[in-house]
């Protein structure tokens, strides 16, 4: 306690750390708000029948992710998973369409110009989810809850459920520039985070009424505690690569002659994998209509069931490929040999060159493999929870992509925190060594 107080006197003592920290706060409650802010034409007293819908399955999960803002038929209703989407669909026109390959070469100016092609994107998929959105609102609701209806309110629905996403990604990006963390991940994680205590306390009080009383839910909390510190060594666990630098002398001054370690993840494309398989995951619902949820049958019913088979299989499959997909983004091999050889540097009984390419290839290819099964078995501990007789809200922060997002963006910001810290010569958060965190964030992607 008393490491942690010295810490918030240090935060407070660098002007520019503080006013970030307190900048990203007033972004979020902003956020938080505007997802109580209902649809105008629309009685927010008459929601009942959109809140049971989305108590559990697939549409719980999805309205998780916006922070109940689905729930409330919110301005902030389709919230970022349609950036989300098109971020997927951009990087991966990334791989296969020369014209994105040359942007991704061109450094900040191409990055830009890939940034406006995701929002361009990103409000087409809106303009197409608006409409399914309404026609939910139309099936759910009573007839009463409607002030206004016709074209009028759907035109007009469909303009402000577009504006409300563009906006929420506008306040991500001002988190990245001003703030603290990396802006869509944080607002991603206020919204899952802001139903925890719910889900802590509907499980609570679901115990409490016979299913088990109150040593069951201890139990829970108990394996739930274990999750998170699996879930923590998965995000900071290294494998570290011994690099040896030649001596130099220059004029007086000797260099090199030291050896150094290149810290590998074990887990380096973070919760990022886990955040685009979910994002593809909510399609089907999202093509079918969220009106006609209740009533899937085949295909779409397989992908609705969120304790179902087909749906945890694909749902794990889709994250070892995604995590394969977004580490060859950010580990480059030959970049990494490169910088080696133009140090000094070499690895202990491994040739410079193509040989060191070579060889970073193979043990990221073997540490990723491992760590990406592990990513998949987390993010599909929900379903085994819930066929257990966990209650499904709490069961969706028991493993799954709730527990590390928020797992990953937390130790994100606090190393962003700490680096501030020790920059300006204090001591960081912890006694020994540093946070682990994934440098650029979790969603440094977008």
């Amino acid at each position: 306690m008393k490491k942690f107080i010295e810490t918030l006197k240090n935060i407070n003592k660098i002007d520019e750390l503080r006013e970030r920290i307190l900048y990203t706060i007033m972004i979020l409650l902003i956020y938080r708000l505007g997802s109580f802010v209902v649809l105008p034409g629309v009685d927010p007293t008459q929601l009942a029948a959109l809140k049971s819908q989305t108590a559990d399955g697939i549409l719980g999960m999805l309205n998780m992710f916006t922070g109940g803002a689905f729930a409330n038929a919110s301005i902030f209703a389709l919230g970022i998973m349609p950036y989300i989407s098109a971020s997927i669909v951009v990087q991966l026109l990334g791989i296969a369409v020369p014209y994105f390959q040359r942007l991704q070469r061109e450094g900040e100016s191409g990055r830009n110009k890939i940034n406006q092609i995701t929002r361009y994107l990103t409000v087409i998929i809106l303009i197409l989810q608006a409409p399914s959105y309404l026609t939910n609102l139309y099936a759910k609701l009573p007839e009463s809850a409607f002030v206004i209806s016709g074209t009028f309110f759907t035109i007009q629905s469909v303009l402000i459920l577009t504006a409300g996403t563009i906006f929420v990604m506008w306040l991500g990006e001002r988190i990245t520039d001003k703030g603290i963390g990396n802006g869509i991940s944080l607002i991603i994680m206020v919204g899952i985070i802001a139903r925890l205590p719910f889900a802590l306390f509907g499980e609570l009080g679901a115990r409490l009424e016979g299913q088990g009383g109150l040593v069951m839910f201890l139990v829970e909390i108990v394996f739930w505690l274990i999750v998170i510190i699996f879930s923590i060594l998965l995000v900071q666990g290294t494998r570290r690569i011994p690099v040896q630098y030649a001596k130099r002398i220059v004029g007086n001054k000797q260099y090199g002659g030291v050896r150094q370690y290149i810290p590998l993840k074990v887990n380096a494309a973070g919760v990022m994998p886990i955040i685009f398989a979910q994002a593809l995951m909510f399609i089907p619902i999202m093509v079918s209509g969220f009106a006609s949820s209740d009533s899937l049958s085949g295909f779409g019913a397989a992908f609705a069931d969120i304790t179902g088979f087909w749906y945890n299989f694909t749902f794990a499959i889709m994250i070892i490929l995604f995590t394969y997909f977004y580490t060859a983004i950010i580990i480059n091999p030959t970049q990494m040999a490169e910088d080696m050889k133009r140090n000094g540097g070499f690895i202990p009984g491994v040739k410079p060159g193509k040989k060191t390419v070579e060889f970073l290839d193979s043990v990221m290819s073997k540490i990723t493999l491992p760590g990406s099964i592990f990513l998949a078995v987390i993010a599909i501990l929900p379903a085994f929870a819930m066929l257990a007789g966990v209650n499904s809200k709490f069961a969706q922060f028991y493993g799954g992509t709730s527990l590390l997002i928020l797992v990953g963006v937390v130790l994100d910001t606090l190393q962003q925190i700490e680096s501030h810290l020790l920059m300006r010569h204090y001591d960081g958060l912890m006694k020994s060594g540093r946070i682990k965190g994934r440098a650029g964030g979790v969603a440094s992607g977008f």
